[in-house]
């Protein structure tokens, strides 16, 4: 089968590579039908990661089961699923609670594993991990497209609002106009906020925040986006969603936080490790959050989907086939596409 294979910066290519077999009894092969290349994934494009040459990329998919180990019992062959980022056993303690991201034996789509920007992938624990989708949406291209950005990056914009605390009525600020962000904005709606204010600099972007939900916009950064922040909401917003990942992100984030609020961060780090805890513990700010254990929160959010409540496929601007994956990484690179879809 052909996959998307990591050779070094700037450097993705198609191949051919083995086809993906049944390993384990728990094991699915799954036929990719969507996929995506990720804002994260540009992080190991620029070198900024530690990735090695040979690794398969792409951990946002969606397919058709081809195949199912002797132990799965929830799935069968011709069956359409979604798939989180990340995948998990299903019966872990931190599964149980919800929190399928840190699954003792659970892991992460791409790197040494399988990667979705391929024709094919094999899931393990399948049964723990693959959400389907039910047979009327099959032959909905649309509603298909609506359902992709689940796998991630609107799981993990609600990852961020549930994080910061997002409640009707709230003032909301999101940091970041990249597809998180554009997905928190309109997590932040579908839960009630009544003021939501995006920070970002691009009109594009921007406008689809607007769509989404956003009432006001800030194209400042640093201590003046602070300044238009604090006093637009006179005092600070009390749910902030921190959706970049750097020091300078994560700084505006606290700076912008009401005191007794909270800030919700899901960008990556890169640069954020050092908060200003200080401001923190004199405004009493709350810091929650992290990698978004998407497969808790993918069953509520593809009915709403499904009900026709929310749509966050406009973050997905360009649509690519599997041999145009590396020039999609070109257009995000370089910002002239937000998010990428890939029909192999």
């Amino acid at each position: 089968m052909r996959a998307t294979v990591y050779h070094g910066p700037g450097d993705v290519r198609v191949e051919n590579v083995p086809d993906p077999q049944i390993q384990q009894s728990t094991d699915a092969i799954v036929r990719i039908t969507h996929a995506c290349i990720c804002g994260s994934d540009l992080w190991f494009y620029r070198g900024l990661d530690n990735w090695q040459p040979g690794w398969r990329a792409g951990h946002e998919w969606m397919g058709i089961v081809e195949e199912v180990g002797s132990d799965v019992r929830n799935l069968k062959k011709g069956d359409r699923v979604l798939a989180p980022f990340a995948f998990s056993d299903g019966s872990c303690e931190f599964c149980g609670k919800g929190l399928q991201t840190s699954c003792v034996q659970g892991g992460f789509w791409g790197g040494k594993n399988n990667g979705g920007q391929a024709e094919a992938v094999r899931a393990p624990f399948a049964d723990g991990t693959l959400v389907t989708v039910p047979p009327e949406v099959e032959e909905d291209d649309a509603l298909l497209t609506a359902i992709l950005p689940l796998t991630d990056v609107m799981s993990t914009g609600h990852h961020a609002a549930i994080s910061a605390g997002v409640r009707p009525g709230n003032t909301v600020a999101v940091i970041g106009d990249g597809a998180v962000g554009l997905c928190g904005v309109l997590a932040a709606k579908r839960l009630g906020a009544e003021r939501i204010i995006i920070l970002g600099r691009h009109e594009q972007r921007l406008e689809i925040a607007r769509r989404f939900g956003a009432t006001d916009v800030v194209t400042s950064r640093d201590q003046q986006a602070i300044d238009e922040v604090l006093e637009m909401s006179k005092g600070g917003a009390e749910s902030v969603l921190e959706c970049v990942g750097t020091e300078s992100s994560m700084d505006t984030a606290i700076a912008i936080a009401r005191p007794g609020g909270a800030v919700g961060y899901v960008g990556v780090p890169h640069g954020s490790e050092t908060i200003n805890l200080g401001k923190m513990f004199m405004s009493n700010v709350t810091l929650r959050g992290g990698v978004a254990p998407a497969r808790a929160y993918i069953p509520e959010l593809l009915a709403d989907v499904i009900a026709g409540k929310f749509d966050a496929s406009p973050v997905l601007d360009l649509t690519v086939n599997l041999d145009g994956v590396p020039s999609g990484y070109a257009a995000m690179d370089n910002r002239t596409a937000i998010k990428v879809m890939v029909r192999p």
